[in-house]
């Protein structure tokens, strides 16, 4: 989703998140960036996580967007505020956050980007990094004639536990999530971060596949006697639209790919109850991202598959295929047309 080639690391300061105070520490300085390829570690580190990240998300709080704290704190250091000083503070605000008995000590980093590239234009950034386990690695050493290795342990080229890339466009931003410890509680977004899914195209694109998917699989079986291999063909139907097209239209989905009255009714009172489990609702168009179009493309699937004997795929015409029961044998049976077997 983001591109980082012309993507600047201005900033990064280290701070060390313990639950026990005594070992619980804020930095009074920025890490040194002179070493260039330091540098170039560090940005690669914090920024290469994302760069397959499809779901965008937005600072939020259900009284008014000005009561949330980091939201306040990450528009300061867009606007040039003292780095250290409000890196502290978010510090602060997540120690205080992070009140559970489950949540683990970790390296907090905190950095400030320029030019991240998303969508096509450039962005200021800043990325909040909690890594909890350190990866070991084995470091060697040769002093005269002599050569030693030690087990060590530190942070490399594995994801954090917990990040958010706060992308600065337009409020209430744009925040691309890594949430990876499913065991703890829920304190990093909904505490610490307060974020909610943004309203773009992206996650539009996303949220429509689902829907579709589940529409398909799940709803037109219980209204209309449908066989799985016309179920993997409106799945086909489905995806082959997404891909094909640049912008979503729902009265030209509805005909191309359910095409049915019944149907085409059926899809829009489902989508209407979908919507409402959203905070907030699909649009009826909108620009299909390419990107989410790639990742929901890997849960459609098109395996016809027939007791543990026979796994059929299907990804093109399905009238040549044709099902039916054999009485004799007492069995279902599919009948496959096709010009010639392929190696």
């Amino acid at each position: 989703m983001i591109e980082i080639e012309d993507a600047f690391l201005k900033r990064v300061i280290l701070h060390r998140v313990s639950y026990i105070e005594s070992q619980s520490r804020a930095s009074d300085e920025v890490c040194d960036l002179s070493d260039e390829v330091l540098a170039d570690v560090f940005k690669n580190m914090f920024l290469k996580p994302f760069t397959n990240n499809v779901s965008s998300q937005e600072f939020h709080h259900t009284i008014d967007l000005s009561y949330n704290v980091l939201f306040g704190l990450s528009k300061q250091i867009y606007g040039n505020g003292n780095f250290i000083d409000i890196s502290k503070q978010i510090f602060e605000h997540l120690m205080s956050k992070s009140n559970d008995a489950k949540i683990k000590d970790g390296d907090l980093y905190i950095a400030k980007f320029e030019d991240i590239k998303l969508n096509g234009d450039f962005y200021q950034g800043l990325g909040i990094y909690k890594f909890e386990d350190k990866q070991p690695f084995v470091e060697t050493n040769l002093t005269s004639n002599e050569l030693s290795y030690s087990l060590r342990k530190g942070v490399g080229p594995k994801k954090p536990e917990k990040a958010c890339l706060i992308l600065f466009t337009e409020e209430p931003y744009t925040i691309l999530l890594i949430d990876n410890s499913s065991s703890e509680t829920d304190y990093w977004q909904s505490q610490f971060i307060g974020n909610r899914p943004k309203a773009d195209f992206v996650n539009n694109t996303t949220d429509l596949l689902i829907l579709a998917k589940s529409f398909i699989t799940e709803q037109i079986p219980q209204e209309f006697d449908i066989n799985r291999s016309d179920q993997i063909d409106l799945l086909n139907k489905s995806i082959a639209y997404f891909k094909e097209n640049e912008n979503f239209d729902i009265e030209e989905f509805s005909q191309q790919v359910i095409a049915s009255t019944e149907g085409i009714e059926s899809f829009k009172t489902y989508k209407k109850n979908f919507d409402a489990g959203l905070d907030t609702p699909i649009p009826d168009s909108f620009d299909i991202s390419d990107a989410a179009v790639k990742k929901q493309a890997r849960a459609y699937k098109s395996v016809l598959k027939l007791d543990k004997n026979f796994h059929i795929y299907i990804h093109g015409d399905k009238n040549l295929i044709e099902n039916g029961f054999d009485d004799d044998k007492r069995m279902n049976y599919y009948k496959v047309y096709y010009h010639q077997e392929s190696d």
